[in-house]
């Protein structure tokens, strides 16, 4: 069965906006996870544009649920309060470590690691990670097969970016889109990694992408998700989207 993370980013991008608690970052995180979701998803950024390094914090002390922390394993620490993204995970040990290569000019992030250019970097980053019992994962393009490369730096997952995938409008271009998807899902699995996906997933699209590259370990979703809890209700919402993840072994 795929597992749910819900992503409480724009849960946190709602609260910045006006200041203050509210929508309050950790009640989400109750609500879904009452609903059944089978963990969370945060992305804190340097630029403290939502999740904050205290979200972060606090998460860890009250979740019973897998947490997953993704970013730029390379972000040092700034004058903002951002602590740098190692020293942030060390200091709540997740479950799982999703190492992300964005800047800090993108809104959103875009595409996946150059294994080939970045290993040298990634190794000695990935070995730090093990060793506080975090399980690693790599964020790759869809098409890419880098499963070889990945597994040698000690990472144990891939997460596929499935935004192009999610972005297609025409039934032709979703197919191309979603082969590229199953290719690294294939490649990945063969050496040995599980696979994870996200990015632009929805009510809409998610299930053709579970059925064609199962078996997928894990979908993270927050920005479609939230959205349809604006209009049917957060804890519906998850049950929605688990109903589709539940139907996928």
């Amino acid at each position: 069965m795929t597992r749910l993370s819900v992503n409480l980013n724009k849960i946190a991008v709602l609260r910045n906006s006006r200041g203050g608690v509210l929508p309050d970052v950790l009640e989400a995180a109750r609500v879904a996870v009452a609903a059944g979701a089978d963990g969370i998803t945060v992305h804190p950024r340097p630029d403290l544009r939502h999740i904050h390094p205290a979200d972060v914090t606090a998460l860890a002390a009250m979740l019973d649920v897998e947490f997953n922390i993704e970013g730029n394993p390379f972000a040092g620490p700034n004058d903002q309060g951002y602590p740098g993204f190692l020293e942030l995970v060390e200091c709540v040990r997740p479950t799982q470590v999703t190492l992300v290569p964005d800047g800090e000019a993108q809104i959103t992030s875009d595409h996946g690691f150059d294994v080939a250019r970045d290993a040298g970097r990634l190794r000695p980053l990935i070995a730090r990670l093990r060793a506080i019992g975090a399980r690693v994962s790599l964020f790759v393009d869809a098409g890419s097969t880098w499963g070889a490369q990945i597994a040698a730096l000690g990472a144990q997952r891939v997460e596929i970016y499935t935004g192009p995938y999610a972005q297609q409008r025409t039934a032709i271009d979703a197919a191309a889109a979603l082969a590229d998807c199953v290719r690294t899902a294939v490649d990945a699995r063969a050496a040995g990694l599980s696979v994870n996906a996200g990015h632009d997933l929805d009510l809409h699209n998610l299930d053709a992408l579970l059925a064609a590259a199962a078996p997928i370990a894990e979908v993270s979703i927050g920005h479609a998700l939230i959205n349809d809890a604006l209009y049917a209700g957060l804890a519906h919402t998850v049950r929605r989207y688990l109903a589709i993840c539940q139907a996928h072994e």
